[in-house]
């Protein structure tokens, strides 16, 4: 198969990414609705490859206060993945999750039992999408234990790009919308695989 080339993909390796982000967001929901047993609505998320720069700018600029997961993959796939959620969205699912007042806790920062329920979340979310994409593409993925974060997006975003802007600046950016219109959660999974891992993937499903 000849060499993937990011900057130059054709429409149907862009369908099939959106086919990945689309089960994989699906898959998402579902678990979620199961952890806060409630049942949760999805928007059609938005899937798009992005450079490392532009990231930043769609989770609401680079100084914004973000909850990010990050785990790395390991297996017939090599790379990072992680979840975000701007700070009020993750208040949100972490009060659905433990049944608290959703108007009485917005502003006030997570507690201990706050963060390992967030990680708990993030853990379970990450996994759906994990496991859609080893279905998909009947590979053997693994990750590691996740790594939660509170910081500003720009900082949690330079740790996969330093990592991994020696091998290619693209990451494939699935932004999903869960829950009704006023408790409106906003979840952004960035899968960040390996130049090599994108060729395994899609080589793995006939491109």
């Amino acid at each position: 198969m000849s060499k993937l080339d990011l900057e130059h993909m054709g429409s149907m390796e862009y369908d099939v990414l959106r086919e990945i982000g689309n089960i994989g967001a699906g898959n998402a929901t579902t678990a979620l609705s199961q952890m806060v047993n409630l049942k949760i609505d999805m928007k059609v998320p938005k899937v798009e490859l992005l450079e490392f720069k532009e990231l930043s700018d769609i989770v609401g600029g680079a100084e914004s206060l973000v909850v990010g997961i990050l785990l790395t993959l390991e297996g017939d796939i090599d790379g990072m993945m992680m979840f975000m959620m701007d700070k009020c969205s993750a208040r949100h699912i972490v009060n659905l999750l433990m049944n608290l007042d959703l108007e009485e806790l917005e502003v006030e920062d997570f507690s201990e039992m706050d963060l390992s329920a967030l990680q708990e979340i993030g853990n379970i979310i990450a996994g759906a999408y994990l496991s859609s994409l080893s279905q998909l593409t009947n590979m053997t993925i693994m990750s590691s234990v996740p790594y939660l974060s509170i910081d500003m997006a720009g900082a949690i975003l330079s740790v996969p790009a330093i990592e991994f802007g020696k091998v290619g600046d693209k990451a494939l950016l699935i932004q999903s919308q869960f829950g009704e219109k006023e408790k409106e959660v906003n979840g952004y999974f960035i899968l960040i695989p390996s130049m090599n891992s994108y060729e395994k993937i899609m080589s793995s499903l006939g491109l």
